[in-house]
C-alpha cells in the first residue's frame, strides 16, 4: 500500500525576509503538524524534504545528517523524496547556462546524492527520488533559441543522471510552468525524450501544475483546453496529456489548482496550490489521480506526497489544513489501491 507523505518546502518557498513575505516555516514545525493530523486512526507516512536552508544545510557533515534523520523517525515519520538545491542563488544554477553554471548545478545534484545516501543507510528513507528542473526561471530566455536551450539542458540532465544512477539514485524532472523548458506538457516530453534515460531520470508530475499544462499557460501553442470546457472536453484532454507523461512518472503530488498562476519571492507564476476542499478548485483529485497512478508500482513509485506550496502561513498553521489534506491523500491511496484489487490499475 502506497506511504502518504507531506511536502517540507510550503514552509520555504514564498517565504523570505523581504518587505511583504511571510517568515519561513522550521523544518521542526512543519514536522510537528505533519506528524499531529490524524484521520480515523491514520497518519501521514513520511515527509519530503526541500535540502537547503533554513531548513537542511546542504554541506552538513554525517554527524548532523544523522542527527536530523533521529529527529525524523523519532517523529514517526520517513523520510521520501528529496528536492536538490539546484538554483542560482543555493548551490546549483542554470542547466542550460554556460560551462560554470552548468557545473554548479551539477555540483546540487552531488549534494543531494550524498544526503540521501546518508538517510538511507540511517534507515529513515527506503524509496524516493531526488527532484530537479531547469533551474532557469521564466522561459524568455530559453525562446530565444529553444532548440539550443533544451538542448543544453538534456546535456545537463544526462550528466545529472549518470551522477545519481552512481549513487543508486533516480532523478524527477519536475513540470511546472516555470521552468524554462519544462513550461508546457509537450516541451516537457520533448525534454525527457531527449534526455532519453528512463531507469534514471523520469517526470513528477504534480496535479496543480499539470492542470496548467492544460490551459497552455505558458504555451498557448500547445494548449489541450479553453475557457468554458465541458467535462467531456477535460477527460479527453486530460487522457491525452497524461498518457504521453505517465509513463515517465515516477514522483506524484496530490494536490489542487483553481487555475491561477502564483509568485512570492524569487518563485515567480508558479501554478497557484490551493486546499484540496476550494470552491474554487478545478480538480476532481482522486479521479485526476487516478490517470497518473495507472501501474505506478511498475514505475517504483512508493508514495504520494501532498504539494501545498505558498499556502499563507495561517492556512499552513491551522491544524485543519492537515486533517483534510490527509484525508484526501487517504481517498486518492484507497481508489488505487481499490483499482489495483479489482485488476484495473
Amino acid at each position: 500500500m502506497m506511504k502518504l507523505h507531506n511536502a517540507m518546502w510550503p514552509g520555504l518557498v514564498g517565504k523570505g525576509t523581504d518587505e511583504g513575505l511571510e517568515p519561513p516555516i522550521s523544518l521542526d514545525r512543519m514536522i510537528d503538524l505533519t506528524a499531529a493530523a490524524e484521520v480515523d486512526g491514520q497518519r501521514f507516512d513520511g515527509i519530503d524534504c526541500f535540502l537547503f536552508h533554513p531548513h537542511t544545510d546542504p554541506y552538513a557533515d554525517d554527524d548532523a545528517i544523522r542527527s536530523l534523520a533521529d529527529n525524523i523517525s523519532d517523529s514517526g515519520l520517513a523520510v521520501g523524496s528529496l528536492v536538490a538545491p539546484i538554483w542560482p542563488g543555493t548551490v546549483g544554477d542554470s542547466a542550460m547556462g554556460d560551462a560554470e553554471q552548468r557545473e554548479r548545478f551539477l555540483s546540487a545534484v552531488k549534494v543531494a546524492c550524498r544526503i540521501a545516501n546518508r538517510f538511507n543507510e540511517h534507515g529513515v528513507r527506503r524509496y524516493g527520488v531526488i527532484r530537479i528542473d531547469s533551474a532557469e526561471f521564466g522561459v524568455d530566455a530559453w525562446r530565444k533559441d529553444a532548440v539550443a536551450n533544451t538542448k543544453s539542458i538534456a546535456a545537463t540532465f544526462k550528466e545529472a543522471a549518470k551522477i545519481a544512477a552512481d549513487h543508486g539514485e533516480r532523478l524527477a524532472a519536475e513540470g511546472e510552468i516555470c521552468w524554462a523548458g519544462m513550461h508546457s506538457w509537450k516541451d516537457m516530453l520533448n525534454l525527457l525524450e531527449a534526455v532519453d534515460m528512463p531507469e534514471s531520470l523520469g517526470f513528477q508530475a504534480d496535479l496543480a501544475h499539470t492542470y496548467l499544462y492544460l490551459m497552455g499557460y505558458n504555451a498557448p501553442e500547445h494548449a489541450l483546453l479553453g475557457e468554458g470546457y465541458s467535462e467531456e472536453e477535460f477527460d479527453a484532454a486530460y487522457e491525452t496529456m497524461t498518457d504521453q507523461l505517465r509513463p515517465w512518472t515516477i514522483d506524484f503530488h496530490v494536490a489542487q489548482n483553481d487555475g491561477q498562476v502564483h509568485g512570492a519571492g524569487s518563485h515567480d507564476k508558479t501554478g497557484k496550490h490551493c486546499p484540496p476542499d476550494d470552491p474554487n478548485g478545478k480538480l476532481d483529485i482522486v479521479r485526476c489521480s487516478k490517470y497518473w497512478l495507472k501501474d505506478a508500482e511498475s514505475r517504483g513509485i512508493e508514495h504520494l506526497c501532498w504539494d501545498g506550496c505558498m499556502f499563507p502561513n495561517s492556512t499552513l498553521e491551522d491544524p485543519n489544513t492537515w486533517n483534510t489534506i490527509l484525508k484526501t491523500m487517504i481517498e486518492v491511496r484507497d481508489a488505487h489501491t481499490n483499482e489495483i484489487s479489482e485488476g484495473l490499475a
